[in-house]
């Protein structure tokens, strides 16, 4: 590998002393998604990323170098370095989602470069689903268009916490402050209307790394952050629900050896709240209560566990839980209901139809589910409600109704992006036709 993250020096440091291994596991992890029109720099400005931060192994280096002289460039295209389709590659785009990995001394990050076309918004859409950071970038040289607008409503509808807008190209306009100020000024009058809480401007230019990871010379204007920067300290623990307990459960461990003959144990991943020895605890459907014995993990008992840690509990009761059910708080309940309403990103070529059936999957649990309506199909660049075409296809946004076989322990996506969300699967294919928001 090329010089090492936490070296200070141009050489790599060889002596790392071991307990730095378990600084890497115990780092908090960040995940962010690149989203923008086609040509935009998305890829560049990812490997311009990886790049500056030291994250690339030499040979990855040689590959991109070569790959660039072969086309006749004169620079190194970093945006080789996710490009990995040979389509994408061939025709300078990115179709599938790319994911990269990458650390620094502060933070894990894993990256989803998603592509900019209209017909690949599903990709999109899976990219950003999971995301604590949206990036979007603007061409300076075109400002806000109407892919950014679709782009940002997608973050807005998915509920991304964070919005950061990277001007990028600011080499082309000559790092133009009043061309950054007045996209600036675009951005927000249309963000307005969003429900966007946090939302940051950064200009940039990926190609010659200004204020990537580096503070740009070249736009001493800006007194702001580089982009490695804010997405090192950009403040995410309290991105996930701490307040609503949700603890679906994944599986029941039971060992049946000597050492552990009674034990009983509820492994899975915490979707919100937070747990301790002795909380009172319902398990939901079948509504037995008990209390918290344990709170165990592979390094040891804890204290308390809160979202998104992955646990295993141990209750004080021996009561039937199985993979599915969900332990929550006394007082603290999500709605059981068999109608759902949902917006819905559509996945699949085949449309929908009303009165179709399919597997839904929520959390731990699946079931059978129908669509009884399509109430409206959503226009992603005006947010116009269409009522009067209910023709849905691939990459379209509608708001339907569900009617499930047996009740769904559901909250509202906007309360919780985990107990909130659910995909739709066709059991004649088995594809993953639909991903869906409950409102």
């Amino acid at each position: 590998m090329t010089d090492s993250p936490k070296a200070q020096s141009p050489k790599p440091d060889t002596q790392k002393p071991k307990a730095n291994a378990n600084h890497y596991l115990d780092m908090e992890l960040l995940r962010f998604t690149t989203a923008g029109s086609v040509d935009d720099g998305k890829s560049t400005l990812i490997g311009r990323l990886l790049y500056d931060s030291k994250s690339i192994f030499e040979d990855q280096i040689e590959q991109v170098k070569q790959s660039s002289e072969r086309k006749g460039l004169t620079h190194t295209d970093l945006a080789l370095l996710t490009d990995g389709l040979k389509d994408e590659r061939e025709q300078g785009i990115t179709i599938d989602v790319a994911y990269r990995y990458f650390a620094t001394p502060k933070r894990k990050f894993i990256i989803a470069d998603t592509p900019g076309h209209i017909q690949y918004t599903r990709n999109m859409v899976t990219g950003a689903s999971t995301a604590n950071v949206a990036l979007i970038l603007v061409d300076a040289r075109n400002g806000v268009v109407e892919q950014t607008c679709r782009h940002s409503i997608i973050a807005a509808l998915l509920q991304i916490p964070h919005v950061v807008v990277c001007v990028n190209k600011m080499d082309l306009v000559d790092y133009k402050q009043e061309v950054f100020d007045q996209i600036k000024t675009d951005y927000e009058q249309f963000a307005s209307k969003l429900d966007v809480k946090d939302v940051r401007f950064i200009p940039i230019s990926a190609l010659n790394g200004d204020n990537v990871v580096n503070r740009s010379e070249k736009m001493t204007w800006y007194e702001g952050s580089t982009l490695l920067y804010t997405l090192e300290n950009i403040h995410i623990g309290s991105d996930h629900n701490h307040i609503d307990c949700r603890f679906p459960v994944q599986t029941v461990i039971r060992p049946k050896n000597d050492a552990y003959h009674d034990y009983r144990g509820y492994a899975g991943r915490i979707a919100g709240g937070v747990f301790k020895p002795g909380d009172s605890v319902t398990v939901l459907p079948s509504g037995f209560t008990s209390k918290v014995k344990t709170i165990e993990t592979f390094e040891g008992p804890l204290e308390e566990a809160f979202a998104p840690m992955s646990v295993t509990l141990t209750l004080e009761d021996n009561i039937d839980v199985s993979r599915g059910d969900m332990i929550v708080r006394d007082n603290n309940q999500p709605n059981p209901t068999q109608d759902v309403e949902v917006m819905l990103c559509w996945l699949n070529n085949k449309g929908p139809m009303p009165r179709s059936k399919y597997t839904i999957r929520h959390t731990t649990s699946e079931m059978k589910s129908m669509i009884k309506e399509i109430r409206y199909k959503l226009d992603i660049s005006t947010l116009h409600r269409n009522e009067e075409d209910k023709n849905i296809g691939m990459n379209d946004i509608c708001r339907v109704s569900l009617r499930t076989t047996k009740p769904i322990l559901s909250d509202s996506y906007r309360k919780n992006r985990q107990t909130g969300s659910i995909i739709l699967v066709d059991d004649a294919t088995n594809e993953t036709v639909a991903a869906g928001m409950i409102i």
